[in-house]
């Protein structure tokens, strides 16, 4: 009996998941936006997939980009005509031994900025040499310091890399991550401070990162964001809210809605899943995620 009932909800889940999916595919049809969305998947949430493994599923899923990768990874990108959305950070070691370019560890700190223009410019470079069009960067974590500090500090030292990124046509991308359930303490954890940066730095070449999933956990109130302030998003995340997995109904968010937000802002990017899979079934997982963010 207890079996029965457990397959019956699972049924009726998955058929209200389908009867909603297919009214956002209708939807999207008349607004004429259907297939719109330019789908990427972050590698990292893979761990047990060879990155040749998920290149041969990204192109039978749709896919057209696996990202947060090196330059290096590009030949093998190339052989399934396959790019990817957004390089992946680089790291060096300060002449105090403080390895920077990580989350925790980045531009908010002027002692850093030096080990950063050092290492941003070289990979900055390598990802012109393959063709790349956007680089990750992070603010680093508070440690005491104020936020407008801080900001004061992340402008300095990212005029020091913008002028090789407006040269090489390449965007720097920070990520707004959130400080509350996977990144304590990180101070670019919410959109009004990353608004006032770029509006410091006045650069085309710096945008952000906006992680749906993140910044659902820190304000909420998505789709709003996206419309009255997409022009300082130069990509999006997805990300099952609470947990971080899948994107369908176990979680909070509807994810065909924040799609098609995205889509009528005329945004032409990229999209990537940067859900960790619950199920056995991982690549199955994706496969499903791009298709609820088909609109």
């Amino acid at each position: 009996m207890e079996k029965t009932a457990k397959y019956a909800a699972i049924t009726a889940t998955a058929a209200s998941l389908g009867a909603r999916l297919s009214a956002a595919e209708e939807a999207a049809d008349k607004a004429g936006v259907k297939g719109s969305i330019n789908h990427s998947v972050c590698k990292w949430c893979y761990k047990n997939v060879t990155l040749e493994e998920l290149c041969i599923a990204a192109k039978d899923i749709g896919l057209q980009s696996i990202e947060l990768l090196a330059p290096s990874d590009f030949a093998l990108l190339n052989k399934y005509d396959l790019t990817c959305a957004m390089v992946s950070f680089p790291t060096g070691t300060t002449k105090d031994g403080e390895k920077v370019g990580r989350i925790e560890k980045a531009f908010n700190r002027l002692e850093h900025h030096d080990t950063l223009q050092e290492i941003y410019e070289k990979e900055l470079k390598a990802c012109a040499e393959v063709g790349a069009k956007q680089l990750i960067c992070f603010s680093g974590n508070r440690e005491g310091m104020d936020d407008e500090q801080g900001l004061e500090n992340c402008a300095i030292g990212l005029k020091r890399i913008l002028p090789l990124a407006e040269k090489l046509g390449i965007t720097l991308s920070m990520e707004l991550l959130n400080s509350k359930v996977n990144h304590p303490d990180y101070m670019c954890d919410n959109t009004k401070w990353g608004v006032a940066l770029a509006d410091k730095i006045g650069s085309p070449n710096f945008k952000y990162l906006y992680d749906i999933y993140h910044m659902q956990i820190m304000e909420g109130d998505v789709i709003s964001t996206i419309r009255e302030k997409n022009e300082y998003f130069s990509h999006y995340h997805t990300g099952g809210v609470p947990g971080r997995h899948e994107i369908d109904e176990s979680q909070e968010l509807y994810y065909p809605a924040i799609m098609r937000a995205i889509v009528e802002t005329g945004y032409t990017g990229f999209v990537g899943q940067e859900f960790i899979p619950a199920r056995q079934d991982a690549l199955g997982s994706l496969k499903q995620g791009v298709e609820i963010c088909t609109v």
